[in-house]
């Protein structure tokens, strides 16, 4: 399966000087990259690709580690479960890349 997620911060514990929320964010990213599981991050969504049940305990921790600097966060999540589908991270974009050229 593939999730995206995003995770919003707020109160005034989570903003960064600039009106940002980087830092919190950071936390965030810092939990996917130690995962281990397979993922992208943009600007606006994070994708895990694994199955299940380690997606969501990635989806979880990083939720943890951004409540753990902000009294509210906010979680969007949007999964594509396919079974049997392995490496759509690059593969989805591989095939729209083909119809391109």
């Amino acid at each position: 399966m593939i999730v995206a997620f995003s995770l919003a911060p707020s109160g005034a514990d989570s903003v960064d000087a600039d009106g940002g929320m980087s830092a919190a964010v950071a936390a965030a990213v810092r939990v996917v990259r130690e995962s281990g599981v397979s993922h992208q991050t943009t600007a606006m969504f994070t994708y895990l690709e694994g199955e299940w049940d380690e997606v969501m305990a990635v989806v979880k921790a990083a939720t943890d580690a951004v409540a753990a600097l902000a009294p509210r966060v906010s979680l969007v999540l949007k999964a594509d479960i396919r079974p049997g589908f392995d490496d759509q991270l690059t593969a989805k974009v591989e095939r729209v890349d083909r119809h391109l050229e």
